[in-house]
């Protein structure tokens, strides 16, 4: 067995304390501090670790949890059926291995439903002969809250189903955006504090104590799955019984038919696909249009569709094995923060740069960041050794959000700006910029002086790497993605994305060259 270091003892310990923190901002407190994805990171952080070291992993480990403790002033509700939580995939290689398992454990290659993942808030709804009685969240999965009264405000729950059966179903309670916009001009004109979004004002919405508060807010659902049908129950599977309909739903896409029938509404863009690639095209499609929708989304949900299959799979210890929540790619994430250091701009400005241990974010592996400047790294009080929240929206190169510093260890080191730099020319002074959060060399035209020494690096004559011309360099140092010879040889295929007229064929063709000339 792999002997494991003080510093990853250490750091697994502070990763779960820290996502037990957060865990609790979101699902108890409905105040988030990080994003969805950048908790999510902070979790594949964690799993990676234990993996790799199980000894550390811990039965309360986050990695084992589903959810979060009960509020005290709601009622209790012990859930019928365990509320599991999916595993998640985060990019192509991810649900592929998840296809791979399938084949592997089914010995045949299945059809696969997939259905948008809503982000707002589960519900379990409990009906009695048709008629609504229990209403509870998630909870911890075990035990939930009863929200009942909140839930019969909602006018796309049903009160009375359309056929007298005795069903247990889940769903997903959200806001739609445009009401949070209402919502948000509304407290605007009256001047209170604005709502963060809409998934955490109708999580907050269904935990209120007066009903008619909760009605004001317009919720709406999705319901999705049916966990249990006259109260009969397998912990290992969910097998549907004879409840006197006419047919009994032996696939994923016809229990979402039935959930429509009997009165539930349901996200009408589900669709069943016979291999795993085009699973993978639709959650390209869906990742594309989902700004368009009127309620958030941060996925989709695939599942092996025939529910003979899913319960030949069954389920590990907090999650069904037959599906898998594929997120769309993060915007928000968390890595670590191993340097910063200094860029020159075209008017001999100087901007701190994060040299980030590198991380996948939007689609790009990321490996630097733009500090702005001094003002801006003492406010957010960013160090070097700090693991911090790193943001990029499409094609805006990332910054750093905050710093996570309930994972600090004592190591981290604050950056000072230097009197001088090396690359200014002349003496290498700098100084401050009068009335401004600026830093700039002293001596004149140390842009142009180093953007020609670049070009000469890169030229036929020395190093002559194909693609990196005056041009490309120049347009390189004015996105202070290099400003010294050493810059070159570390650039990733994600700083060059957010650059114009850098196609993926012409990234390719420079990191290949540059390659070729470390070597």
């Amino acid at each position: 067995m792999k002997k494991v270091a003080k510093d990853i003892e250490e750091r697994a310990s502070k990763l779960r304390k820290t996502i037990k923190r957060h865990s609790e901002l979101y699902h108890t407190h409905d105040a988030p501090e990080i994003s969805d994805e950048a908790y999510d990171a902070l979790v594949r952080e964690l799993e990676e670790i234990e993996v790799e070291y199980p000894e550390l992993a811990t039965p309360d480990s986050p990695t084992q949890r589903v959810g979060a403790k009960v509020l005290e002033k709601f009622e209790k509700v012990t859930h019928a059926v365990p509320q599991w939580s999916f595993n998640d995939a985060f990019d192509e290689s991810d649900i592929r291995a998840f296809d791979e398992r399938i084949k592997k454990n089914l010995k045949i290659s299945p059809e696969y439903l997939a259905e948008l993942k809503i982000d707002g808030l589960k519900v379990v709804l409990t009906y009695e002969n048709g008629i609504l009685k229990t209403a509870a969240t998630r909870g911890d999965g075990r035990v939930g809250e009863d929200v009942t009264n909140n839930v019969r405000t909602i006018g796309s729950i049903p009160l009375k189903l359309k056929k007298p059966v005795s069903i247990i179903v889940e769903g997903e309670i959200w806001m739609a955006k445009s009401v949070f916009e209402k919502l948000n001009r509304e407290r605007r004109g009256r001047g209170e504090e604005l709502f963060a979004n809409p998934r955490n004002i109708a999580a907050g919405s269904i935990r209120q104590l007066d009903p008619n508060v909760t009605r004001s807010r317009e919720l709406d659902s999705f319901i999705y799955d049916i966990a249990l049908i006259n109260r009969r129950l397998s912990t290992e599977a969910r097998p549907m019984f004879n409840i006197g309909l006419a047919s009994v739903p032996d696939t994923q896409e016809k229990e979402l038919i039935l959930l429509r029938e009997l009165g539930f509404k349901v996200n009408p863009n589900f669709k069943k696909f016979e291999n795993i690639e085009e699973v993978i095209r639709y959650w390209k499609t869906w990742e594309k249009k989902k700004e368009k929708q009127d309620y958030l989304m941060d996925g989709i949900v695939v599942k092996v569709n025939k529910k003979k299959f899913q319960d030949a799979l069954g389920y590990t210890g907090k999650s069904p094995r037959f599906g898998i929540a594929f997120k769309f790619q993060a915007e928000q994430t968390t890595t670590v923060v191993e340097d910063i250091t200094l860029q020159i701009g075209r008017t001999g400005v100087l901007t701190p740069v994060a040299i980030l241990r590198p991380t996948l974010v939007a689609g790009s592996i990321v490996s630097r960041a733009t500090l702005h400047n001094e003002d801006e790294i003492r406010r957010k009080d960013i160090r070097i050794g700090d693991t911090v929240v790193l943001q990029k929206a499409g094609d805006v190169i990332p910054e750093v959000v905050r710093v996570v510093e309930e994972l600090r260890t004592g190591k981290e080191k604050e950056f000072k700006f230097p009197t001088h730099f090396p690359l200014c020319g002349g003496d290498g002074k700098i100084e401050r910029i009068p009335g401004q959060a600026a830093y700039r060399c002293v001596a004149k035209n140390s842009f142009e002086q180093q953007r020609r020494k670049l070009t000469h690096f890169a030229s036929r004559r020395v190093f002559d790497i194909d693609g990196l011309g005056p041009k490309v360099i120049n347009q390189l140092m004015g996105a202070e993605i290099i400003s010294n010879f050493d810059d070159i040889f570390v650039i990733k295929k994600g700083d060059l994305e957010v650059l114009e007229r850098f196609g993926e064929k012409s990234i390719d063709n420079l990191l290949k060259a540059i390659e070729e000339d470390s070597a």
